[in-house]
């Protein structure tokens, strides 16, 4: 399997997960030519999509679904709770019920030979998840939009080859931005977003022997920048038990404004 970014931040997200035969979006929160842009470089035609995996309903992951689903007629996966914040929202356009497939958290279930296990998250949306998937024992997780973590969530993103996981905003800039104070509290809250601490304390409990790619994700464009981020996680996963050279782990920052390079767990 391998991973692409084609785009990670607060002002979109979308990944593209896939193999030769299978090719998975999680999430859609750019535009459809955005999206379409993203899965040419890498030879992907659109109407190759198999499905589109939505952890939640906020624009910054559904922009482009309206537009991906309609052109393409591309299931779409996702909680209950999402599917009605997604219909809810007119901004996204018509969209054809029958595209929709429910899906819930601890349910593994295929796409093609792809088994995609959702896992429950805290964050302020309907009924959020982020997802694992799995094929021929290699494992690739995008875990974003995460107020905080707990043994649960650990558990179930633990073991895998390739990691999307959310490193929003560094805290001191946070509090001393523009933001209002509502705004802060919610990020700053238990239903919010992963600080860059925060962030490199999850990556800690799961690294392993066998991590191909480690993405920071979801970057805060006005509270958070790549080297910070970089080098704040690097410091919280020093002691591990596996290597103190972030290199070994292939730690990145995915790009908010352009495709990344593409990560494969063989």
């Amino acid at each position: 399997m391998k991973l692409l970014s084609i785009a990670s931040g607060s002002s979109g997200n979308c990944y593209y997960v896939g193999n030769s035969d299978t090719h998975i979006l999680v999430d859609a929160g750019v535009s459809g030519k955005k999206i379409e842009n993203g899965l040419r470089e890498i030879g992907i035609k659109p109407s190759e999509l198999n499905g589109v995996l939505v952890t939640h309903e906020h624009i910054d992951h559904v922009k482009g679904l309206g537009i991906i689903a309609r052109k393409y007629g591309v299931p779409i996966y996702a909680t209950r709770g999402t599917i009605e914040g997604i219909t809810a929202n007119k901004t996204l356009g018509q969209i054809d019920e029958e595209l929709y497939r429910t899906v819930s958290p601890d349910q593994v279930f295929e796409i093609n030979d792809i088994s995609v296990d959702p896992t429950a998250i805290w964050h302020d949306a309907n009924d959020p998840v982020c997802y694992s998937m799995s094929n021929d024992g290699k494992k690739i997780s995008i875990a974003t939009d995460l107020g905080d973590y707990d043994d649960y969530i650990v558990d179930k993103l633990k073991n895998s080859d390739i990691m999307v996981i959310e490193a929003n905003h560094d805290v001191r800039m946070l509090e001393a931005g523009s933001y209002p104070y509502y705004l802060k509290r919610r990020i700053l809250g238990s239903h919010g977003h992963l600080s860059n601490e925060r962030s490199g304390q999850l990556i800690k409990e799961l690294l392993n022997d066998h991590i191909k790619g480690i993405l920071l994700g979801h970057l805060s464009k006005e509270n958070n920048f790549e080297e910070l981020a970089y080098e704040t996680v690097k410091l919280e996963m020093a002691g591990n038990s596996f290597s103190n050279d972030v290199r070994d782990f292939g730690l990145c920052v995915a790009r908010r404004d352009m495709p990344g390079h593409i990560i494969e767990t063989n």
